[in-house]
């Protein structure tokens, strides 16, 4: 599932939005990491009602403009809850192995350096060679 994908299925968890309200909900719960734009939106839209994991819940007309609002579906919460579950077992896997790091005493290293013990390696010379 794709990040936005996961997004707009939070979005639309609580209650149906239409599609500006999506969009906004998504930054929202994202702190603002993920900002679709209207086009994305109405992809990912198409992918998740092909995939049946959201449905058109009504159609309004507001300020002579038509709103469609969506809703997930029954498969559409199983999708979210599984895909939450999965993020969350991932997230617990690294703060245990960070914390098993810091227990053993190992040091951390800049993303610069190579393998614990070994010299960083040369950079290259003028010519694209190692001087």
């Amino acid at each position: 599932m794709t990040r936005a994908a996961f997004f707009v299925l939070t979005a639309l968890a609580d209650q149906p939005r239409h599609g500006y309200g999506i969009l906004r909900e998504v930054e929202e719960l994202s702190d603002g990491e993920v900002r679709l734009r209207v086009g994305t939106l109405y992809g990912v839209l198409d992918r998740l009602a092909a995939d049946g994991l959201i449905a058109l819940d009504r159609e309004e007309v507001r300020q002579g403009r038509l709103r469609r609002y969506y809703r997930l579906t029954d498969e559409g919460v199983t999708a979210l809850d599984a895909e939450a579950e999965r993020m969350a077992a991932g997230a617990g896997a690294a703060k245990r192995r960070i914390a098993e790091g810091r227990r053993a005493g190992a040091p951390a290293r800049p993303a610069t350096e190579g393998p614990a013990g070994l010299e960083p390696p040369t950079p290259p010379g003028l010519a694209g060679g190692y001087a």
